[in-house]
């Protein structure tokens, strides 16, 4: 009878031990009762009952992310492209998870490629190339509504890869050689531009500079005769005052002297003498100094004859 006890108390204890579990961060357990949605238990330690209860599915509550495959689209001029798809989703209600669709992922990826083939129909190839933006933003919008009653919520969508045909990629590619080329040569001819614009303001700033220097030069040699000038003027006004200064002074020596009218008139003719200076050719004498001129000559003769 003691074993018995025994063995179901073991039993009891370890059914007990065996349902008690641990929640995990960032996920939830969903717990059924006799087959019926009975709670979803969060993060922290919890017990269920045996044989009643039952964990229907275990739910990750963190960000996920799916890569689809690449999907065959027929654009609105009739290209088919391959495109896959990125879609990155969050778990919001564990509950609608696990009762709001079967195979959650399996309905994910279909909706995506049958959304992705929608918008694409709508699109010509090159709105579609140029246009990425506007297809994920229509396709977040249009999966996260179609997802909430599957307690899903669509983060971002992103077009991973487009894939035209060979022979629209070769086309592609020669347009793209062809735009790159017209663009050096718009630089090339930038630049030529440029560089003789430089050229011209360079001889432009050499010329100024020239003629400023030139104007300088000038400058400097006008001031220099200027100043030759200056100083030869001053040269010949010094001569004519110290000539006037020593005529001054032998006036003045005569005047004390007290000369007689015979010297007086014997220096007019020494200043006359002066003014001819050899180069006059008719000089006009005073009445009144002619004889004293005669007397002069006469003087003069006969000391030759002695």
């Amino acid at each position: 009878m003691i074993y018995i006890v025994l063995g179901v108390l073991a039993i009891a204890i370890f059914l007990i031990v065996s349902n008690i579990y641990v929640v995990q961060q960032s996920r939830a357990y969903v717990i059924e009762r006799l087959g019926a949605f009975n709670r979803v238990d969060g993060v922290g330690i919890h017990v269920k009952m045996p044989l009643i209860d039952r964990v229907a599915r275990r739910v990750t509550l963190k960000e996920q992310v799916l890569d689809y495959p690449p999907q065959p689209v027929i654009t609105k001029d009739n290209v088919t492209m391959q495109i896959d798809t990125v879609v990155y989703f969050q778990i919001t209600d564990p509950k609608l998870y696990t009762y709001g669709v079967e195979q959650p992922m399996m309905a994910m990826e279909t909706l995506t490629a049958t959304t992705l083939r929608n918008i694409i129909g709508d699109l010509e190839l090159d709105q579609t190339l140029t246009s990425r933006d506007v297809v994920n933003t229509k396709m977040r919008a249009i999966l996260d509504e179609a997802t909430d009653p599957w307690g899903i919520k669509v983060n971002r969508v992103e077009l991973k890869n487009i894939l035209p045909p060979a022979d629209i990629q070769n086309s592609m590619e020669k347009q793209m050689k062809a735009e790159r080329d017209r663009r050096q040569a718009i630089l090339q001819a930038e630049g030529a531009k440029k560089s003789a614009i430089l050229v011209a303001e360079g001889e432009r700033e050499s010329a100024i500079l020239r003629a400023d220097a030139e104007k300088q030069a000038a400058i400097l040699k006008a001031e220099a005769e200027r100043q030759a000038a200056i100083l030869k003027a001053e040269g010949e006004a010094e001569a004519i005052r110290q000539v006037q200064q020593a005529l001054a002074d032998s006036l003045e020596m005569l005047n004390k002297s007290a000369p007689n009218d015979q010297v007086v008139k014997l220096k007019a003719i020494q200043a006359m003498e002066k003014v001819a200076d050899g180069k006059a050719t008719k000089i006009i004498i005073p009445s009144e100094m002619q004889g004293l001129v005669g007397l002069a000559n006469g003087l003069v003769e006969g000391t030759k004859a002695e």
